[in-house]
């Protein structure tokens, strides 16, 4: 493993061909590979010919595509728990959660956000973007919510200063839910001019921290792509 060459992450290009592509799943294992500091190849497909490029090992797969010692992996949660179980501890950073809740925090966000940016029915917009708000202001609570190790320091804290989902530490949680986070704001304000509402300030807390890490700003496909991405799926405003 000691060798880039033994591990190669092949994401989706963007329409330049060449460039990081819109990919919410490529982005978080790209996070993650980045937070385990092992050295690694990184190839961008470009989807216009993705078949030419993977058929030789992963024939018919979809995009991320991990090779681990020239054995193709392609199902992302599968990947993240092989990255895990095999660039752990002592050598490597575990990036599990300690809390069980900061692996399911905002989990429903993107499937709101989904349908509500995808609904081809004027009539549901209300109840949809009041869905999505709805689950927004789950995860601003928990971001904003102190910790039990943040309590233990200060039992008066009623107001939690962390910088990301577990604590100071980016985790597994975050790789996942960030990349979201940031098509949300994104593709919400481009299209429905309704971004994530500043005075849910724990989230934007967080995403500003994020965007103080290379780990996310290296992997994060320009806004560009991302709106260009979802031309095709989202329905225009009359």
């Amino acid at each position: 493993m000691a060798e880039s060459s033994k591990l190669q992450l092949f994401i989706k290009a963007s329409d330049d061909g060449e460039s990081i592509g819109h990919c919410p799943f490529c982005q978080r294992l790209f996070m993650i590979l980045l937070l385990k500091g092992i050295p690694f190849t990184l190839t961008t497909v470009d989807m216009k010919r993705a078949l030419d490029v993977l058929k030789d090992f992963a024939p018919g797969s979809q995009l991320p595509v991990l090779m681990y010692n020239g054995e193709p992996k392609t199902d992302t949660n599968k990947i993240e728990e092989f990255l895990e179980e095999t660039l752990g501890p002592p050598n490597f950073p575990g990036l599990v959660p300690r809390y069980k809740e900061s692996s399911t925090a905002g989990n429903d966000i993107f499937q709101k956000f989904s349908a509500f940016i995808k609904n081809p029915l004027p009539a549901q917009d209300d109840a949809l973007q009041k869905n999505l708000l709805k689950a927004l202001l789950k995860l601003d609570r928990y971001l904003s919510t102190p910790l039990e190790h943040e309590l233990a320091q200060d039992p008066r804290l009623t107001l939690s200063c962390r910088k990301f989902l577990d604590g100071d530490q980016l985790t597994l949680a975050d790789c996942s839910l960030l990349p979201k986070l940031n098509i949300v704001q994104i593709v919400g304000k481009h299209y429905r001019q309704l971004g994530i509402p500043q005075e849910l300030r724990g989230i934007w807390r967080y995403l500003d921290n994020a965007h103080e890490t290379k780990e996310f700003t290296y992997t994060c496909p320009r806004s560009a792509e991302i709106v260009l991405a979802y031309r095709p799926v989202v329905r225009p405003l009359t």
